[in-house]
């Protein structure tokens, strides 16, 4: 059993999905589902990795955010004030807005299911198989906005088999976990029950200068009951479900402001009785990047420290194999969940600005496909796919910054249909050479309407009556904002038409060895902005982004089961990208939001992996990545200096050029069969420009260099296993996510301080 970092370096590699690398021998096979089959993943013609179940656990990680800086060229991060919210970005594309209307270049794919959502996008992992991550265009077997790439979780299936476990995590910051499986056949290769779930529980790092008490808690419990039934040994059918339930602390801002900004608060000023001074900005220095304290500060007097989510997710997984037809596949998938929280925005004790904000969202899917043979070198898979989206959203805004009183309130409505066919064909010229072909078809309709409105003096957000304002900016006098006429309504509805493809070949020259060349087209259709400040924000659609993507790529196992070496370069045409702008208007007092389309992008570079066991027992891995990813045609409008600026060559978002990992894992065998297993792993991500379009130096997110291990005992047999582990040992403090805003402040997020503790689980 892996004893705990190996997901942190070599992740394409198997040593990360499976239990036992070195002392079984050297390194091991695992099997994925990157093209929606079982295949061993280094004859799988992508840049693809595998971090495995043991792994995630080993480490305590509880959410995929927790992989951030793992994988090459993949950021894990969350919008600054919105930590529900997931952005990840994969080779420079991805998405960093907090609402729903933008969608996603990076698919969340949970047991086959898309995740239309990125509200709770970052899925717990518990009681997980692995996750695959698959790099660059995947629409043809994936859909839409696939344009960066997939996230595919795959939950630990029933196998029929009585058997379980129960893990135990206690760390500082008050952390608690319990989680824990168990399977009961209930018919002797017909039924069987599993039923999964996790409480995990800490305090929050950050300290809220207005009562001392710490911000950021955690408090996340999930179940997911499976239900596997096999009438026949081809058809198997999976029932599955899950609730989560999640009552966290409201989000933290931390205050990136500079004097002369609207919400600026002067270091050591004392606001509404608070307890501590005011904390020096991070950001204090004029066209400088923001720095990280030793000692994390934020704010919170006007709103309850209150973030409630609940989620309900399930999947009916049908799998029937040796028809006439070939081996058919249906998934359906339902979500629905409801978002409620609480943020004082300027992240002080002085009453500036803060929300109240509900978001409830819907989804079903169903998938059918079918993987065919004809004759011995023709395979492939077709299928059709659907998709019904909808959610509504509310935000009141209270800005005293701007006027006190003052009150803007943002309602959205938008459902959206997504309808697609595809294939995807492998033909084999010779035992050694294949060639592959795949098309998708999509048609996306959406149905948007957005209503904005301002007045003054509405009540205190917790009020019954939050969004009835004394005196609004319309004719009538008191006016209850949610039910009109309204100041602004805008959006409509529109449809696209897409076409996806790929073409590629591979070519095998040994036992795990292979070369491949591919040419991926991915899209995402457009959309209507839904968080206005101006009607212009809404009242016309944005447009669809289509990215091309040439990479070749060599896998080889060198030496074998001792030296793996894997390669993957690329180049990708970017057009008609879109992005997500976030400005604020100091003249107007208003918060203007706006989905771009830059007219033309590139990005190149490559992931270098490596794996080696010089001797039984040892594991060594690193990785190299780098990313060149700029604008290549854009003039940009300036929304606040009104100028147009040119921004080719300027780096795009959440794109660092370099990052790399190196890390050992190392078995020691104990009398009675038993071992200790150690672990560590070294992570570096270079700097990155995170939001602000023009690259401000306030938007820079500092390189990361951190530090993570375990050491593990094992009992003869694993059945019991205690461990230790932290993370960030050597404490860093950084930056992780910062929006620049000027003449606003700039909105901060801090990475994890070193986190440390100790794990117990029974294994049955």
């Amino acid at each position: 059993m892996l004893g705990g970092l190996p997901l942190l370096v070599l992740v394409t590699t198997p040593a990360l999905a499976q239990d036992a690398p070195a002392d079984s021998g050297g390194i091991t096979e695992i099997v994925v589902t990157a093209q929606k089959k079982a295949e061993n993943l280094q004859s799988v013609p992508i840049s693809v990795a595998a971090v495995g179940g043991a792994a995630i656990s080993n480490l305590a990680i509880t959410t995929l955010q927790g992989l951030q800086g793992a994988v090459p060229n993949v950021q894990i991060d969350n919008f600054a004030n919105t930590p529900n919210n997931a952005v990840f970005s994969i080779r420079g594309i991805g998405v960093i807005e907090p609402d729903p209307y933008a969608g996603n270049t990076v698919s969340i794919v949970v047991d086959g299911v898309p995740q239309f959502f990125s509200m709770g996008a970052l899925i717990d992992t518990y009681d997980v198989s692995r996750v695959e991550i698959l790099r660059g265009p995947q629409g043809t077997l994936f859909g839409a906005n696939t344009t960066g790439g997939v996230v595919n979780v795959v939950s630990t299936q029933p196998k029929g088999e009585f058997g379980g476990y129960i893990k135990v995590t206690g760390g500082n910051y008050a952390r608690f976990d319990v989680n824990g499986a168990i399977e009961i056949p209930l018919a002797k290769d017909l039924v069987s029950f599993r039923l999964a779930g996790i409480h995990t529980q800490r305090h929050g790092w950050v300290t809220n200068v207005w009562n001392g008490k710490p911000m950021g808690n955690k408090d996340v419990t999930a179940i997911r009951p499976q239900l596997l039934i096999t009438p026949s040994p081809d058809l198997k059918i999976t029932l599955q479900g899950e609730y989560v339930r999640a009552r966290n602390g409201a989000p933290v801002v931390v205050n990136g402001g500079q004097p002369g900004e609207a919400n600026y608060v002067p270091a050591g000023t004392n606001w509404n009785g608070s307890v501590l001074p005011m904390y020096v900005s991070p950001c204090a220095t004029p066209n400088q990047p923001c720095v990280a304290p030793g000692h994390y500060y934020s704010g919170n007097n006007e709103v309850p420290d209150q973030s409630n989510m609940d989620t309900e997710f399930g999947v009916g997984t049908i799998n029937w194999n040796n028809t006439a037809l070939g081996n058919l596949t249906s998934i359906t998938g339902i979500k629905h969940f409801v978002l409620f929280e609480y943020t004082d925005q300027d992240g002080t004790a002085k009453t500036n600005n803060a929300t109240r904000r509900r978001t409830e969202g819907k989804q079903f899917s169903q998938e059918l496909r079918d993987d065919f043979r004809i004759g011995d070198n023709l395979s492939g898979t077709v299928g059709a796919f659907y998709m019904h989206t909808h959610y509504d959203h509310y935000q009141m805004y209270h800005l005293d910054f701007a006027l006190p009183g003052y009150d803007q309130f943002n309602q959205q409505f938008q459902s959206t249909d997504s309808i697609s066919a595809f294939a995807q064909t492998y033909y084999r010229v010779t035992d050694a050479l294949k060639l592959s072909a795949g098309i998708r078809f999509t048609h996306d309709s959406i149905d948007a309407r957005s209503t904005l409105d301002a007045g003054l003096n509405a009540p205190a957000l917790t009020s019954p009556n939050w969004a009835v304002v004394q005196v609004n900016f319309l004719p009538g006098g008191p006016l209850d904002l949610r039910n009109g006429p309204h100041a602004l309504d805008v959006g409509g509805k529109k449809s696209w038409n897409n076409v996806g493809w790929k073409l590629g070949a591979d070519y095998t020259f040994g036992t795990n060895r292979m070369v491949y060349a591919s040419w991926a087209r991915g899209f995402k259709s457009g959309g209507y902005t839904g968080r206005i400040g101006v009607a212009a924000d809404g009242d016309t659609p944005y447009n669809p982004e289509k990215v091309d993507t040439f990479e070749v790529g060599v896998k080889a196992d060198v030496i074998p089961r001792r030296v793996r070496f894997n390669l993957a370069g690329f180049y990708t045409s970017y057009r008609d990208m879109q992005v997500a702008e976030i400005y604020y208007d100091s003249a107007t007092r208003v918060q203007g939001n706006r989905i771009l389309n830059a007219a033309k992008s590139r990005i190149y570079g490559f992931e270098a992996e490596t794996q080696i066991v010089p001797t039984e027992g040892l594991t060594l891995r690193g990785s190299l990545a780098y990313l060149n990813a700029k604008y290549k045609q854009f003039l940009y409008n300036d929304p606040v200096s009104g100028a147009v600026v040119n921004l080719a060559g300027f780096d795009l978002q959440n794109a660092p050029h370099w990052a790399g990992t190196i890390g050992a894992n190392y078995t020691l065998p104990l009398q009675g069969d038993s071992k200790i297993v150690a672990d560590v792993a070294w992570m570096y991500t270079g700097k990155k420009f995170y939001t602000a379009i023009t690259d401000t130096p306030r938007s820079t997110v500092q390189a990361t260099s951190l530090v993570d291990g375990t050491l593990t005992w094992h009992s003869a047999g694993d059945r019991f296993s205690f461990g230790i582990w932290v993370k960030n040992l050597f404490d860093n403090r950084y930056i992780s996510t910062v929006y620049d805003s000027p003449g606003y402040m700039g909105l901060v997020g801090y990475a994890p301080p070193r986190q440390f503790g100790a794990s117990a689980q029974a294994n049955f």
